[in-house]
């Protein structure tokens, strides 16, 4: 009777792998997910929510619905450089960004090795190029299923400036209250700090301004401000450099503006030197 009974147990048992992997790939085929993810949910059995559009293997990426709109991009409080004028109109769809700067132990995760100075699972990675972020992204979206890339530059500023307010730096305009809000120069003590431990900006987001300087999608031009279109821009479609945004904990405050642009060479890398993911929303 003992034996009988165990062997009923195990029987149910089995038939309830079954069943839950039947529904993993049924419900990964609903959602449209890659090929590599559903073979590695059939492997794994586990699965990991991954935004609202499917569930995937892979480290779990908090990021956050921005709603779209127009606004005024560039340097709308004056004394900026050059290349952050004329400010102009854009108007953007909705997207995806990160909540956080990708962290090394979600670079670890995906790439297996941790190239950052100052380590830490919950301290942003650097001493990364855009061609590394490239990499990570291209290796990401393979195992997940998704469509993860950098943000142009246009949705940076406009996620940092809390969907496009009138601020000087990501979440506030006032000088004494930007230490609540950013490690930079002032608080950092010379180093990266964990993601999420400052205040978030209104649209929820951590870091925007300092911690890491952060590579967006676009070609760098010096004076694309004045041809750019006014909707959805990407960039110059020429060019040498790729474009960097926030500052970082080894900037001054005046470097840390929503406005400022720094660009390098797309292959260089320095521990001041981040990214965060962004997504389209269709």
């Amino acid at each position: 009777m003992k034996g009988s009974n165990e062997r009923n147990e195990r029987r149910a048992k089995s038939k309830a792998k079954v069943k839950d992997a039947k529904q993993a790939v049924n419900g990964m085929k609903q959602r449209k997910c890659g090929f590599a993810t559903l073979i590695a949910a059939l492997a794994t059995l586990t699965l990991l929510p991954l935004g609202s559009r499917c569930l995937a293997v892979g480290p779990d990426i908090e990021m956050v619905n921005v709603r779209g709109g127009c606004f005024q991009m560039g340097d709308a409080f004056s004394g900026g450089n050059p290349d952050e004028r004329p400010v102009h109109e854009v108007c953007l769809n909705d997207f995806y960004i990160g909540k956080y700067a990708v962290t090394q132990a979600e670079w670890q995760a995906v790439m297996g090795n941790n190239p950052s100075k100052f380590t830490g699972d919950r301290r942003p990675v650097e001493s990364v190029s855009w061609n590394d972020a490239q990499a990570f992204i291209a290796k990401l979206n393979r195992m997940t299923g998704r469509r993860y890339r950098l943000p142009t530059e246009a949705e940076w500023e406009y996620a940092a400036r809390s969907g496009g307010k009138n601020e000087k730096w990501a979440g506030t305009s006032d000088p004494s209250q930007l230490s609540n809000y950013a490690w930079y120069s002032e608080n950092s003590g010379q180093k990266t700090h964990a993601v999420g431990t400052k205040k978030p900006n209104g649209l929820g987001l951590f870091d925007m301004s300092g911690n890491v300087s952060e590579w967006v999608q676009d070609l760098y031009g010096e004076v694309w401000y004045e041809e750019s279109p006014k909707d959805n821009p990407q960039g110059p479609r020429t060019g040498n450099a790729r474009v960097l945004r926030g500052g970082s904990w080894a900037a001054g405050a005046w470097n840390l503006r929503d406005a400022l642009r720094l660009w390098y060479d797309p292959a260089f890398w320095d521990d001041f030197l981040g990214f965060r993911l962004a997504a389209s929303s269709r």
